[in-house]
């Protein structure tokens, strides 16, 4: 890792993280990034979702770097969710690619301005005025009943 690093000015991200394990590593050799990624669940077929990854990996990097998320945003309610549980950014492949195949670039504009009305609107629902206010406690976890 470090003789990549020192190969480059440009910033060092991995995308495929998944665990707290590898985001750890990610730390200890001081990858600039992380993508939270399943590249589409193409990888393997039993995997979790990268929404269900990404709390352990935002908890393993302790801040110390940006983590990023793709894969199964299709709503602004993916992006809301995917904010309030620490993600600084969010892919959105499949939805934009969608747009552009029917309509081009009207088609993507479209895409961008859904996703952007209904996270607007989530926020409002849940009464945020900033995604830097975003946090877990906007997040109710089904599995811990």
């Amino acid at each position: 890792m470090h003789r990549l690093k020192d190969s480059t000015k440009l910033k060092l991200v991995l995308k495929g993280i998944e665990t707290r394990e590898d985001a750890a590593l990610c730390v200890q050799h001081e990858v600039d990034g992380i993508i939270v990624s399943n590249h589409g669940g193409r990888a393997q077929e039993g995997g979790r979702a990268t929404i269900e990854c990404l709390p352990e990996v935002v908890d393993a990097v302790q801040g110390k770097m940006p983590v990023l998320i793709d894969g199964g945003v299709r709503r602004g309610t993916d992006v809301f969710k995917a904010l309030a549980l620490g993600a600084k950014g969010v892919g959105i492949g499949r939805p934009y690619i969608s747009g552009l195949t029917a309509f081009g670039q009207p088609g993507v504009d479209k895409v961008l301005d859904l996703l952007t009305r209904e996270l607007s609107l989530m926020m409002r629902h849940a009464g945020v005025t900033s995604v830097r206010k975003l946090d877990r406690s906007f997040i109710i976890d089904g599995r811990r009943q």
